[in-house]
Order: structure tokens, then C-alpha cells, then sequence
């Protein structure tokens, strides 16, 4: 990453360290439910994104830098929690899907936010089994 794009991750997660310890308490907040790489314990993520049929799909703002990415890596078993129902899942990081193309079928709040805060985006789909 550029000094640029670390200067703007750096300043982005201060903020939103604080507003998702608020967003993970609204009851129809989608949250990603990962395993902590180091802890083991559940490590829960707000985010935007779809599901598509029998899969959820996401673009991480930070792509490989995003802690629930390096959790993803490390195990990618997950759980989404997608309108107040939490759904198993297995993750998937596709580095060769574009995400700005990917951003266009997701939520368009959500969407700005991860286009204009974003440096090194990374599509993430979450095969649901239940």
C-alpha cells in the first residue's frame, strides 16, 4: 500500500473502531461473524452487503488489511447475520472479481462508503448452508 492509502486506513479505522461498537448492537444490522485468527473467539464485523441466492456477497474497503479478512484466511467458516437471522456460511476471497463492478449489485449507502473511504478493495462471497 501506498503512504496515501495507509494514511487513509489508519484514519478510517480510528472512526470506525468506535461506530462498530454501535452498529453491532442494532438488532437488523448485517454483521460478519468470524473466528479470531489468534483468540479463537468470535470476532463480529458490521458491514453491507446482498445476499444472492444461496450466497452473500461483500467488498471489504481494505481488502487483505481488514482484520476479518486475515480471520477469513486463517478459517472460513463464518456466520452472517442478515436481517436479524444468522446464516452458517463459508467465505471465499476473489481477488480476480472487480469490486467496483461488484459495488454496483450491493447496497448503494454502503457502496459509497467502501468506494470513497476504501484503498485496496476486495471482493468476499459467503456460501450460505443454512
Amino acid at each position: 500500500m501506498t503512504s496515501s492509502a495507509d494514511s487513509k486506513y489508519r484514519t478510517v479505522r480510528v472512526f470506525q473502531r468506535r461506530l462498530n461498537a454501535v452498529m453491532r448492537r442494532l438488532p437488523t444490522q448485517t454483521l460478519l461473524e468470524t473466528t479470531g485468527r489468534t483468540s479463537g473467539l468470535p470476532r463480529r464485523t458490521p458491514l453491507g452487503g446482498r445476499r444472492v441466492g444461496d450466497s452473500f456477497w461483500l467488498v471489504s474497503e481494505f481488502g487483505e488489511r481488514s482484520q476479518y479478512v486475515r480471520n477469513i484466511k486463517a478459517d472460513p467458516r463464518v456466520r452472517v447475520r442478515i436481517k436479524g437471522r444468522w446464516h452458517h456460511g463459508t467465505a471465499h476471497l476473489l481477488p480476480d472479481d472487480d469490486p467496483i463492478a461488484r459495488l454496483r449489485g450491493l447496497p448503494r449507502f454502503n457502496s459509497a462508503g467502501v468506494r470513497t473511504f476504501g484503498a485496496d478493495l476486495l471482493t468476499v462471497r459467503v456460501d450460505l448452508t443454512d
